[in-house]
């Protein structure tokens, strides 16, 4: 029976107990506090969210140290602490790369880490050591402080209870305090920035648990039905592919080279008087050119970017595809190509288990995977992440001239990825001089990486495939992150705001082949559009009705691109997180003209996870495709 004036007897022993509790959870929560207000970009916008991000390490914090306590005492209390610190000093490393939070489909993908050893190290600073010395206090309060007293200090079983209980109720407290600021909170996954501001960072995490568990169980309960209000919305919004570019490229091989980490304002500028990609700038004038064209990737990154082509499909907002969805059953572009009598491949000098490209490229129908167990790489031919990309590329164009014909093939370049680092004599231009020294070594990679790319394309030109093959030379994703933003208006002069980041996700998109007609083309698209658009040029009728992009070269193609995160950009507006902006003038509208394109971003979104999530794609052979109705036909039914 429970006896709460024994309970609550201090004692000096309590009370020195109860003392030692409080410092160790103070510390916590002020080193909590200090890396969320401090490290972490998080918007605070008013006085209301600074209390709500003061208030809300408080609950997670009496959470892990009551379950800890539960479980071992005083032992299972310092393991809660050095738990917690690594869980947030990792997120550190990866918001300072990407911006981001950690998933748990992102633990899944640490086979990767094995090859990001010098970007890690590039991420890490001496000064991180300090982040850490409170876990050496912790575990002197909690072992070495007065050893002849030590069995005082073992805390009791139901002290770590009564902590865990309290911690949910505080975290109600909290949740209600945010929604005063964002409604729905929990229903904006996607926003993992206003997650961890208004609930915290630990919380988080919890919060990521559970949603890891809904997405296992939304594959285990799907059904064929859920298939078919996706195939509705695809045919009634689906726009005529160009019947001008059709077959243009008919019978012809295709060699994709997805240029690593390459964005758009890097084309035309120039650094020291110097253009950073003057081959470029010449060969995108042979051949169609699209300048308004963005990569649409997430936590997968380059297999974000190859899912989008593969696919036309979104990837998730949380992990990669690549790893958390590899067994699912696909009608990708690969094997669509190959049952029409291309041979298939990819070339990418690195591990074959990367980003679990091994297992996912079975799924894709991909024939051949030339890693870089395929290459002769050598201490000399290499630097960084693997072979550079001048060895790269002529090396697999020897392998390209042994492939059947007609074949598909994707190169992935390497050289220009972070932390964008070369030796010595392939600098071919000064390094930059901005205020990021990442953004300073990132022009250097990319004028490197256009001279690769000169050393390639010349040489291809010279060879028998020249005549019956097209180039399609596209940017993978981001290369400079949103942390270097006051770098980057150092470099183009002007403040990189909202609007002026979001510019900045568009990447170089090129056709080019003999044959092409040379255009510069305006249109807005993404990445999820590729694969409409490469399937209509080589007149092959793709019979996959979940594709969520459309022909980029189609005069009646709907001029939008919707990114991960449910922002977008139409031919005239640009929203970002509710904001709506004039996307010729960058200037902030009335949210009124973007509410529409909000809406159908998060619907496509959302049908699309469907698709991955429960694996709907194995029904497509037992789903009836719905064919659109036009208007007269409607009218003679509604009369």
């Amino acid at each position: 029976m429970f006896k709460g004036k024994k309970y609550f007897n201090f004692n000096k022993n309590t009370k020195m107990k109860l003392l030692v509790y409080a410092i160790v959870i103070g510390m916590f929560w002020i080193k909590m506090s200090y890396i969320q207000t401090s490290i972490f970009d998080l918007g605070v916008e008013n006085t209301n969210q600074a209390l709500i991000l003061a208030f809300n390490p408080l609950s997670s914090i009496l959470l892990i140290f009551g379950l800890g306590i539960l479980l071992a005492g005083r032992k299972g209390m310092l393991v809660s602490y050095i738990l917690g610190s690594l869980i947030m000093y990792a997120n550190i490393l990866f918001y300072r790369e990407y911006s981001d939070f950690i998933t748990i489909p992102m633990l899944e993908q640490v086979a990767n880490l094995a090859g990001m050893g010098s970007s890690i190290t590039n991420i890490m600073a001496p000064t991180d050591a300090f982040l850490f010395i409170d876990v050496l206090i912790a575990a002197f309060l909690l072992f070495y402080l007065k050893p002849e007293r030590l069995q005082l200090f073992l805390p009791k079983r139901r002290e770590g209870l009564i902590l865990a209980i309290v911690a949910i109720p505080l975290f109600l407290v909290n949740l209600a305090w945010a929604e005063t600021e964002r409604t729905d909170l929990l229903e904006r996954t996607f926003d993992r920035n206003k997650l961890v501001k208004f609930i915290g960072l630990i919380n988080y995490h919890v919060y990521d648990a559970v949603l890891q568990g809904r997405t296992e169980m939304q594959r285990t309960l799907a059904d064929s039905n859920e298939l078919v209000p996706v195939i509705n919305y695809l045919n009634e919004t689906s726009t005529p592919s160009s019947d001008k570019y059709e077959g243009i490229i008919e019978g012809k091989n295709v060699i994709a080279i997805s240029l690593e980490s390459t964005q758009e304002f890097v084309v035309g500028k120039e650094l020291h008087g110097q253009e950073l990609t003057p081959y470029f700038n010449d060969l995108k004038e042979e051949g169609i050119y699209f300048d308004n064209f963005y990569h649409q990737v997430k936590q997968g990154r380059t297999s974000d970017s190859e899912f989008l082509l593969a696919n036309s499909m979104y990837p998730l907002n949380r992990g990669a595809v690549f790893f958390t969805h590899s067994s699912n059953e696909y009608e990708a572009m690969p094997e669509v190509l190959g049952n029409n009598g291309y041979s298939t491949s990819v070339m990418h000098a690195n591990d074959k288990t990367f980003w679990n490209r091994n297992v996912m490229y079975d799924s894709l129908g991909i024939d051949e995977f030339y890693s870089k167990q395929d290459y002769k790489v050598t201490e000399e031919n290499s630097y960084g992440w693997g072979l550079l990309d001048e060895n790269f590329f002529a090396q697999s164009l020897e392998k390209m001239k042994k492939l059947e014909e007609p074949f598909y093939t994707r190169m992935i370049t390497l050289t220009n990825h972070y932390p964008f680092t070369l030796p010595e004599d392939k600098k071919l231009i000064e390094e930059g001089n901005t205020s990021s020294a990442t953004l300073n070594r990132y022009f250097q990679t990319i004028r490197y990486q256009d001279q690769a790319l000169k050393q390639f394309v010349e040489a291809f030109k010279q060879s028998e495939l020249y005549d019956n093959t097209i180039l399609m030379i596209y940017g993978d994703h981001f290369g400079i992150s949103e942390n270097h933003q006051k770098a980057m208006g150092e470099y183009l002069g002007k403040d990189i705001n909202e609007f002026e980041q979001f510019q900045l996700q568009q990447v170089p998109l090129l056709f080019y082949g003999k044959g092409i007609e040379p255009q510069e083309n305006h249109t807005v698209g993404g990445q999820v559009d590729l694969r409409p658009t490469l399937m209509n040029m080589l007149g092959i009728e793709d019979n996959n009705p979940i594709q969520f992009g459309h022909d980029l070269l189609s005069e009646e193609r709907r001029q939008l691109m919707i990114t991960r995160d449910g922002d977008f950009a139409s031919e005239k507006y640009v929203g970002i997180q509710g904001s709506c902006y004039d996307r010729q003038t960058g200037e902030k509208i009335e949210s009124e003209k973007c509410e529409p394109f909000f809406k159908q971003a998060k619907e496509e979104l959302t049908m699309s996870d469907s698709v991955i999530y429960g694996d709907l794609l194995r029904y497509l052979d037992e789903t009836k495709v719905v064919e659109p109705i036009d208007e007269q036909e409607k009218q003679k039914q509604e009369n």
